[in-house]
């Protein structure tokens, strides 16, 4: 396994995305903010994330989206950036992610951009 593939292997692949853990981790509204911030489509480094929470406690959150479909994070140096999987959501859920978003505001947590 080359280092890019153990890299990639913390994203399951669009076929392997479970209703049940996409549900799962938008069920916490930390997390559900971090998806209502990322929605714009633009990539965000993690220390642009304004949560209410620890480091440990934002790092944990973004794990949880990442090993269920939702984001995709990279590396770049000592930087991290994530973005939503908006594209690869959609195609697995129609529509799911969209009533979501919808629904989202009244119980997501103020996520924002330091």
């Amino acid at each position: 396994m080359s280092p890019a593939d153990h890299l990639d292997a913390r994203h399951p692949a669009t076929d392997d995305i479970s209703l049940t853990r996409v549900l799962s981790a938008l069920s916490d509204p930390i997390r559900l903010g971090i998806v209502l911030l990322l929605s714009d489509g633009r990539e965000r480094q993690w220390g642009e994330l304004d949560a209410p929470v620890s480091k440990s406690t934002l790092s944990h959150h973004m794990k949880t989206l990442r090993s269920a479909g939702i984001t995709r994070t990279r590396d770049e140096g000592t930087r991290c950036y994530v973005h939503l999987r908006g594209d690869d959501l959609e195609s697995r859920f129609p529509g799911v992610l969209s009533s979501l978003l919808e629904a989202a505001p009244g119980e997501a947590a103020a996520v924002g951009l330091k």
